[in-house]
């Protein structure tokens, strides 16, 4: 799946993890071209120094001359002084594009999470949904991080030393060899088991995650039945998972380091013994100093390669993590909007033809065969019990869910063949429990909006009954009103929330049991301000408290997904059917 991010495009294939790491390089590849360029630069005492040591040492026994001396000095500070221009310029250049693929694929989860379906927000933890755009895209930018440079400076290395040693000592080369075989294996021995080590650690991890914000929600509700050793209980279950499991990855990680550094060193020690001993017996004619070479590149290899396979752990966490964030990337389940027709304009009639829904999974439909006209600027209004329907009726309207049967209309037009993005631009939604993000009640009344006037903000203000609630605070609508509007009380929230509604003058407007859940002063004061915002609005309604509901246009009394009333307040109560019924029971 290709996601457009501001003008790049990220391409994540779960099933080949390290493809889609080297197709994110490709999409910087000036950046990590340059990079690699500069590194052998940048990099060329590690293998240089061992040539200048070798001279060094070739010159002291030898007895001079000094001059030689001079020179090889020279070519050491030379090499020693440039590594910290050209390191400066690779971090530039490489951790430029490291930086920039993490931010690019921040935004691709971002707007891919904002084109998938209710249905998949619903049924997946906001916890996990974090922990995928935060803890997995910097997984990834650590892997490329920690893992390229060693590759860079192992592959440098070797270069340097087969070439300076094919240069001097030839019959050595297929000893250096020996190192490929053996970090093939080792490296094989650990990615067998390691992947499933992996997931089952990311997988306990996102499980957790999930658990913490369950607690997080559910605070006030655990501390008022006295249920906080049952909350700890929960999280220290999932902690104990996650720790078994981040446990058993360490330990087969720190068997797989200690095997690989004791095999190599072993290996390094020997090409030292090997070299002394051709040294002393003549059989390959090479001086003290080239033994010291050949043993300062052998334990360069070995070194590089231990460290290589050091961090191999961290590019299987990287790639663990780009399989995660392939989850999302990948996820089919789409509201399809794209090259569907934009809605400039809304009148406000909705026509459900017909209409039928059925959760994915659920043995009964939600809605059947659903037949309703609503008129510009009426209000119609949906009752029945928990489980007829009326939340779902809303959705469809807001285009959140797609009809299984039948079709929606708006303003006449099949609703399938809609951008619906555009067409909830000109709706507003006030739910039972409006949520405020973190930041200015000004903010909050305008948000996604840009240029608006105070004026305009101050009149949303007063008609949404909210006007005192900014007057009594001492930083008025620039008072900050803390996570979820936690400041406020769920009235003020409520009215805040009224007010970010008119200052956008929707032409729909969705109601979802907008005083259900508040006391009779604050119900009081937001019904006005509901009244003031239906005014002239096509106007969906869904309540449980029927004296809300009194002056509706029209009241559909749904029951297992079927009308099976539809009238004014004063009609239904006269035809005693099920709305009278529930009327007399909620006055009793």
């Amino acid at each position: 799946m290709t996601v457009a991010c501001r003008g790049s495009a990220v391409h994540v294939d779960g099933h080949h993890p390290l493809r889609s790491v080297l197709r994110l390089l490709r999409a910087h590849r000036a950046r990590v071209v340059g990079a690699v360029l500069v590194f052998p630069v940048k990099d060329s005492p590690q293998w240089l120094m061992p040539v200048v040591t070798a001279h060094v040492i070739d010159i002291v026994v030898d007895g001079g001359p000094l001059r030689d001396l001079g020179v090889w000095a020279a070519v050491a500070f030379v090499a020693l002084l440039q590594n910290y221009w050209t390191h400066v310029l690779y971090t530039k250049l490489f951790m430029g594009a490291v930086r920039q693929i993490g931010a690019d694929l921040r935004n691709a989860l971002t707007a891919r999470l904002q084109s998938l379906s209710i249905g998949f927000h619903s049924r997946t933890s906001s916890s996990i949904v974090q922990t995928k755009v935060v803890r997995d895209v910097e997984n990834i930018e650590l892997a490329l991080q920690q893992v390229t440079h060693p590759v860079l400076a192992q592959t440098t290395v070797v270069t340097g030393a087969i070439v300076m040693t094919a240069l001097s000592v030839p019959q050595f080369l297929p000893v250096y060899a020996l190192t490929i075989p053996l970090a093939v294996v080792l490296r094989w021995g650990l990615a067998r088991r390691s992947r499933q080590r992996n997931e089952d650690f990311r997988r306990n991890v996102e499980h957790f995650a999930s658990r913490v914000g369950e607690m997080a929600t559910l605070l006030p509700i655990t501390r008022a039945h006295g249920l906080e050793a049952t909350a700890q209980a929960r999280i220290a279950e999932g902690a104990e998972g996650v720790r078994t499991s981040g446990y058993e990855l360490d330990v087969l990680n720190g068997r797989f380091q200690s095997l690989s550094w004791v095999v190599l060193q072993l290996l390094s020690v020997s090409c030292l013994v090997i070299g002394a001993w051709a040294a002393v017996t003549g059989r390959v004619g090479i001086t003290p100093g080239e033994v010291v070479q050949l043993s300062a590149y052998f334990g360069l290899i070995t070194g590089g390669v231990t460290q290589v396979l050091m961090v191999l752990p961290v590019g299987q966490k990287g790639l663990e993590s780009v399989r995660s964030v392939a989850e999302v990337l990948t996820e089919p389940d789409l509201e399809e909007n794209a090259g569907k027709a934009v809605v400039a304009s809304v009148g406000g009639a909705l026509r459900f033809e017909h209409v039928g829904f059925r959760y994915p999974d659920a043995p009964e439909p939600a809605l059947l065969d659903v037949d309703l006209d609503v008129r510009p600027g009426e209000t119609v209004a949906f009752v029945g019990p928990s489980g007829s329907g009326k939340s779902t009726m809303l959705n469809l309207a807001l285009g959140f869910l797609r009809p299984t049967d039948g079709r929606l209309l708006l303003d006449g037009v099949d609703a399938a063949t809609l951008d619906l993005r555009t067409y909830r631009r000109h709706v507003s939604v006030v739910p039972q429990e409006s949520v405020l993000f973190e930041g200015s009640i000004r903010e909050n009344v305008t948000y996604g909006l840009h240029d608006v006037p105070d004026e305009r903000v101050r009149q949303a203000l007063v008609d949404a009954n909210a006007a005192e609630i900014v007057d009594d605070l001492p930083d008025g609508w620039h008072t900050v009103v803390g996570e979820r509007g936690a400041r406020l009380s769920g009235g003020q929230r409520q009215r805040i929330a009224i007010a970010r509604a008119l200052v956008r003058d929707p032409r729909v407007l969705l109601l979802d049991e907008a005083t259900s859940a508040l006391d009779s002063e604050s119900e009081a004061l937001v019904r006005d301000a509901l009244a003031r915002l239906m005014r002239g609005r096509t106007t969906l309604v869904v309540a449980h408290r029927l004296s809300t509901i009194r002056g509706a246009d029209r009241i559909v009394v749904l029951d297992h997904g079927r009308v099976v009333e539809v009238g004014d307040h004063d009609a239904l109560v006269a035809a005693g059917g099920r709305y009278a019924r529930l009327e007399h029971a909620q006055r009793t």
